[in-house]
């Protein structure tokens, strides 16, 4: 049987170089923030992204929304709350909440797809598929 966690949270920094002119963080850092809570959310159950891909699973980004609340910016302390939304035979849904104290600053979601080197949608590994569905 597999376990997925429901919800993660993971502690981040801003670095200067995720900063704009303005001296918030820019745009594209956001996503890149929601892959680090997913890895570490993956990383949490005793698996992790180089073991699933070197085994010829890959998971792609299939969908992708943010919603910008409120800027972050430099040395701000941040809470990623990661939530496992839904997992299908092929696909990982998650959602995102970012976090300054108890403030939103921006909320997203992602749909992970699980395909095989030559990008053909396949089903995803036991370890990471469904439990129950």
């Amino acid at each position: 049987m597999v376990v997925h966690p429901k919800i993660h949270e993971l502690v981040l920094r801003v670095r200067y170089a995720e900063t704009d002119q303005m001296g918030f963080v820019h745009h594209s850092h956001y996503p890149v923030y929601f892959e680090m809570g997913r890895t570490e959310m993956l990383r949490s159950t005793g698996l992790d992204y180089r073991s699933v891909e070197e085994s010829g699973f890959l998971l792609v980004i299939a969908k992708l929304s943010c919603r910008f609340l409120s800027p972050a910016r430099y040395d701000d302390e941040l809470l990623l709350r990661t939530h496992l939304k839904r997992v299908t035979y092929v696909r990982i849904e998650h959602r995102y909440e970012l976090f300054r104290g108890d403030d939103l600053l921006c909320d997203g979601e992602t749909t992970l797809a699980c395909v095989d080197r030559a990008g053909n949608l396949q089903k995803l590994p036991p370890e990471l598929g469904p439990t129950s569905d």
